[in-house]
């Protein structure tokens, strides 16, 4: 890749940085850079444990790791949208040694509800590479008399507002799914926000909540066991792990997709070859026997672009989500 082809963010960067390389003849050096990674690499995470984003990180964390020979040590950050973990990265070094999972969210929606945050996806983060897009499962506690999406609706149009959906907080990836449900049927469902996943689960499980999207990783096993009744999936296509669930699409709602993602985010300013350092590990994680058989498992696809191909998909998901924000009326929680 030349310097041309990079983000316009890494591409300013490259060229300061090949400018200080060029003082290296006399004393300068950019060895602490050409060195990288010399210590362990904080991961932030910005939910609670337990789910999608956590298992995505972990199997990743693991692989790269092995491959880095430095630990890559997973901070879950829970809660606040996701805010509170990039106002904590605009607080580090943009050294490559803290990095952030960026998911929908993060990157499409919080811009949007988030105006006074305190800092610019666009402008004060550079994206290194997207790790896997993950299908969104529609799910009920198994105590929920429907067995299909129709018969959800059907059972939701004679309650309105008397059901309700956890999700991982407000703007997380199971919040825009169901808005987007609910956007698609009209259906009245009342939205309860956690600080993850894993908290949201546990409250579905315990029957307390009746509905819930996320990703496959969390959900399967509990729909497996049949604690959790699987409705719909918000792919395009049914994926293989459960061929007998519908697509939403299916249902007659043309057009409907709601398909998590996860990737890796640094601090604008990271010296470029860091920021291709690490795409390129992790492209290489990607291929690992480990990863490929997890992501075989729950059905996701996996990633491992440029940082310029993630940039582009970051950039067409801000405008595809941008209408259900609106119509969805999605507001900070």
């Amino acid at each position: 890749m030349s310097h041309n082809e990079l983000h316009p963010l890494l591409r300013r960067d490259y060229l300061k940085w090949m400018g200080a390389a060029g003082l290296a003849a006399s004393g300068v050096s950019a060895h602490a850079q050409s060195a990288w990674p010399s210590k362990p690499i904080r991961w932030i995470v910005p939910f609670a444990p337990g789910g999608t984003s956590s298992i995505v990180a972990r199997t990743m964390a693991n692989e790269l790791t092995k491959q880095m020979g430095v630990s890559i040590i997973i901070d879950n950050k829970g809660g606040g949208g996701g805010v509170p973990a990039m106002q904590e990265m605009m607080r580090t070094p943009a050294d490559g040694y803290t990095i952030v999972m960026s998911h929908i969210g993060l990157m499409a929606v919080n811009p949007l509800i988030y105006p006074d945050s305190g800092y610019d996806v666009n402008k004060d983060f550079v994206p290194v590479t997207l790790l896997s897009r993950v299908p969104s499962l529609f799910v009920v506690h198994k105590d929920v008399p429907v067995t299909d999406l129709k018969s959800l609706i059907a059972y939701a149009r004679a309650r309105p507002g008397q059901l309700n959906y956890a999700s991982a907080g407000n703007a997380s990836a199971g919040h825009l799914a169901m808005e987007a449900l609910k956007l698609a049927t009209g259906m009245f469902i009342t939205h309860i926000p956690y600080r993850g996943t894993g908290p949201a689960l546990n409250d579905v499980l315990a029957g307390r909540i009746q509905l819930l999207s996320a990703g496959t990783p969390a959900l399967l096993p509990h729909i497996k066991s049949g604690a959790l009744r699987c409705l719909a999936t918000g792919t395009t296509e049914r994926i293989s792990i459960l061929p007998d669930v519908p697509t939403v699409t299916e249902f007659g709602f043309k057009d409907f997709e709601a398909v998590q993602w996860y990737g890796i985010t640094a601090r604008a300013g990271t010296p470029p070859e860091i920021i291709l350092k690490l795409q390129q590990e992790c492209a290489k994680a990607l291929k690992s026997p480990d990863v490929i058989a997890k992501n075989a498992a729950e059905s996701a696809i996996p990633g491992g672009g440029t940082p310029n191909e993630y940039a582009a998909f970051i950039a067409k998901e801000q405008a595809r989500w941008k209408e259900v924000v609106i119509k969805g009326q999605i507001k900070p929680g």
